[in-house]
């Protein structure tokens, strides 16, 4: 992994905790120390400040496997798949990779069973993994099935040539039909299991540039249906990004507001039953376009959200 450096200041080790989403500060720290982590070249300490235009590499190590990850015969829905990548439809609840506290059960596992061929890049833990959705958003996933289609479509991702658009409810009204919110995400300053839209020269190193694009799709009197496209792919950003206007997700459970809370007493026992239903926020990968890595042709495909979030829908804004 490698990083320019677009603003000076900050400690190395502060930076790359705020760029990269998989290693916390402490982790971090021994990788410099053990000389895994480069500034232009050259092994520098954690406490070294960081200059805009210095290169950061990372040489990320094999993941440490806290069980061996083995293979397990879970459903999934394969929407397509050929001899370099698939587009599966992610069940809402199922977490991507093996971690700590979900070992087992993952979306990988029941990859190593129903693939043979996955790509090698992301380690033992996350073979063929080009992008992740949270635990409990469902939708398209694309995965790379070896090498070469790995690089390709990491690449695409980084020029924003994969579009991935999403469906979501948010609490309240909007008055206009379409907009979007520019706003930099990075880990939040008191809890890591968190993310914040970060203001202000204190915190410059430690942001990351995110938009989203907003489109009104269904109104509601309470709750808005939402079209979502990103522009950048940040943890948890539109969820992030709607908290930051007012207007989290219907069903967040990390991510709440005043509004939420000023809403939900207005609402019916059909309309909290069906939110009560929901398993966690109601956001949904409804829409992935990408060119092929091989062909290049253009692939596109599209799929309705899940029951859960099908009734609440119905439930907030009328038929669907």
């Amino acid at each position: 992994m490698e990083l320019t450096v677009d603003a000076p200041g900050a400690r190395l080790d502060q930076y790359m905790t705020a760029h990269t989403t998989d290693f916390s500060r402490a982790r971090l720290q021994q990788l410099i120390k053990n000389g895994e982590v480069l500034v232009n070249g050259k092994r520098i300490k954690a406490s070294y400040k960081v200059e805009a235009g210095d290169i950061i590499s990372l040489n990320e190590p094999e993941p440490t496997i806290l069980v061996n990850v083995s293979a397990e015969d879970i459903p999934l829905d394969i929407i397509y798949q050929d001899a370099d990548l698939l587009v599966l439809n992610k069940a809402v609840g199922m977490v991507v990779h093996p971690a700590a506290g979900n070992q087992t059960g993952t979306l990988v596992n029941a990859l190593l069973h129903h693939v043979s061929d996955l790509s090698g890049i992301g380690g033992e833990v996350r073979p063929g993994i080009v992008h992740r959705l949270d635990k409990d958003t469902s939708g398209l996933m694309l995965v790379a099935k070896n090498d070469v289609a790995h690089r390709a479509l990491a690449e695409m991702i980084e020029r924003r040539e994969v579009v991935r658009e999403y469906r979501t409810l948010a609490w309240g009204n909007f008055a206009e039909d379409t907009f979007t919110v520019d706003a930099p995400l990075g880990r939040h300053l008191h809890d890591r299991q968190r993310m914040a839209v970060l203001a202000g020269e204190n915190v410059t190193a430690r942001r990351r540039h995110a938009i989203t694009h907003f489109t009104v799709s269904a109104r509601g009197a309470h709750v808005t249906e939402l079209y979502a496209k990103l522009d950048t792919g940040r943890t948890h950003q539109i969820r992030v990004h709607l908290h930051y206007i007012g207007h989290p997700v219907v069903g967040d459970p990390l991510y709440m507001s005043h509004l939420a809370r000023q809403l939900y007493p207005l609402l019916n026992s059909l309309e909290t039953a069906a939110i009560a239903a929901l398993p966690g926020q109601a956001l949904h990968a409804f829409r992935l376009t990408f060119p092929h890595p091989r062909t290049g042709e253009l692939m596109r495909y599209e799929i309705p959200p899940p029951v859960s979030y099908l009734r609440a829908y119905d439930a907030l804004i009328g038929e669907s």
